[in-house]
């Protein structure tokens, strides 16, 4: 396992991302710092960074030096975008930064800057279409993408803090709102790509104010998940938000719950941009990526293939991910979710079940032990618990949840009703039969590999009147994993009215 450090010297903020890598092939976050440094405040006269905005820079690189040396980092990417690749002033910049803090930054062109950008969002996010608008302080990168390849990318020379500047003399926060809305309303018609895009694309908000506004949204909802990646926002809730915003002078801001105080001076401008997008193009929704440039960065470095096409499975990276970083036992649980897909399969003509569900099988085998690294009595509610937290990449919100209940559900009276109803809004009603259903057939899979020795190889299952009989092939002897298996009894009657005999 090696360390890497991803420093992002943005036109708003500086952020520091260290992580580990794992089996050179996975990567995993464990610390960061965030400093507003407002690079390209005051720059649009004369297009100097101003000494005062350097000097922060400065002070604030000295201490993501500090954290590196700390962790004996071993690979450091560092860049700067849009304020320093326009900076009159941007070499001597550069010398400071290097001769100081001992980072030799690397300014992103425009075409590197929306590359990693999109390796960001495309190897985190099932959208094999888009556009992705990431809202910096000084630009707005557009991007138009469609599975391996960018179509059409556009980079406004504008952003949070020029428009908030721009439009700042003598309004009230409506009027100002107003005059961004018609400023960039002008600004993204004469992009003849954005009037013909095919109904199958949809729009990606990537960076902070996109976050923000994920966390703001989910505050008002009162949303029970603590996520924002891949977060879905429709255009009539971001209507209702932005509304609730505009009127608000930066001090009532600042305490909107979810709102980063730092960002609530720019935020209504990055919001008045998204408010004439949606007028400009046919989309509905905003999906939000949590996933952005810096994670573009830690792709290409863990995982090079990146750099030529996508992940092929995003979601299997993403559980591999977990289960190596907290050294699961990987054969294990991949022989478990192999016995549940069959048991799926066979059981098919009982259970009915849409294909979809078995991506929640799925994610539920391979990290059904995950909360035996919390403690080995309850594991199966800290396996939930950890599902539910884990931000898995590649699945729904949806998906998520019901993989934590089926986890939950190793004895069907675990699931607790209290505790689905807090998911009432984002679980269906036909989704309770499904989890128990599924609960059931992870319980059994995990019997029949009680011993980790993989001695039961396939199953198959006939229906004979009111009794399912399931026959084994095994190597060796299999008692103890087909008594475990048959504990499950009481719980296969209650979900799929019938008895269960395994041989």
């Amino acid at each position: 396992m090696n360390n890497i450090a991803i420093i992002d010297l943005g036109s708003n903020s500086a952020r520091l991302v260290l992580a580990h890598v794992i089996n050179d092939s996975y990567f995993v976050v464990y610390d960061e710092l965030k400093e507003t440094v407002r690079l390209a405040q005051d720059m649009e006269r004369e297009g100097y960074l101003k000494q005062a905005r350097i000097a922060q820079a400065v002070k604030t690189l000295k201490m993501f030096r500090k954290l590196c040396d700390a962790n004996n980092v071993d690979k450091v990417y560092a860049f700067a975008t849009n304020a320093v690749r326009k900076a009159k002033n941007q070499r001597s910049f550069l010398e400071e930064i290097n001769t100081v803090c001992g980072f030799k930054i690397n300014v992103l062109t425009e075409e590197q800057e929306a590359m990693q950008i999109y390796y960001g969002v495309i190897n985190s996010l099932e959208v094999p279409k888009g556009v992705i608008m990431d809202i910096s302080g000084s630009s707005i990168q557009l991007i138009h993408y469609n599975r391996r390849l960018i179509l059409n990318r556009v980079n406004l020379p504008i952003g949070t803090m020029t428009l908030s500047n721009l439009f700042n003399e003598n309004t009230t926060p409506l009027q100002q709102a107003q005059m961004i809305e018609t400023y960039m309303l002008d600004q993204f018609k004469q992009i003849e790509w954005l009037k013909n895009l095919d109904p199958e694309y949809k729009f990606v908000g990537v960076g902070g104010s996109f976050r923000n506004l994920a966390s703001v949204v989910g505050r008002i909802n009162k949303y029970p998940l603590d996520m924002v990646h891949n977060s879905h926002i429709g255009v009539d809730t971001f209507n209702r938000v932005y509304d609730m915003i505009k009127v608000l002078d930066v001090d009532k801001r600042s305490k909107i719950k979810g709102l980063s105080a730092q960002r609530a001076d720019i935020f209504c401008a990055a919001l008045s941009c998204i408010k004439s997008f949606f007028a400009s193009t046919e989309f509905d929704e905003i999906t939000v990526s949590g996933a952005g440039i810096r994670e573009g960065f830690m792709f290409n470095h863990a995982v090079p293939m990146t750099v030529e096409k996508p992940l092929s499975d995003i979601l299997g990276y993403s559980i591999y991910t977990r289960l190596y970083n907290y050294n699961l036992n990987v054969p294990h649980a991949e022989h478990v979710c192999n016995l549940a897909i069959q048991l799926y399969k066979q059981l098919r003509v009982l259970h009915k079940l849409p294909r979809q569900y078995v991506r929640v099988l799925r994610v539920a085998a391979l990290m059904h032990e995950a909360g035996m690294s919390i403690n080995f009595y309850n594991s199966n509610k800290h396996s939930a618990y950890f599902i539910m937290n884990s931000n898995l990449y590649g699945i729904s919100h949806r998906d998520l949840v019901l993989a934590a209940f089926v986890v939950r559900g190793h004895n069907l009276e675990d699931i607790s009703m209290a505790e689905w109803n807090k998911f009432s809004g984002i679980v269906h009603e036909e989704d309770l039969v499904a989890v128990m259903r599924l609960a059931v057939i992870l319980r059994i899979a995990d019997s029949l590999d009680r011993s980790m020795s993989g001695s039961v190889k396939a199953i198959t299952c006939d229906v004979l009147g009111d009794s399912v009989i399931m026959k084994t092939d095994v190597e060796g002897d299999c008692s103890l994993e087909i008594k475990d298996a048959l504990s499950a009894g009481s719980d296969f009657a209650k979900a799929y009215r019938k008895n269960l005999e395994i041989l």
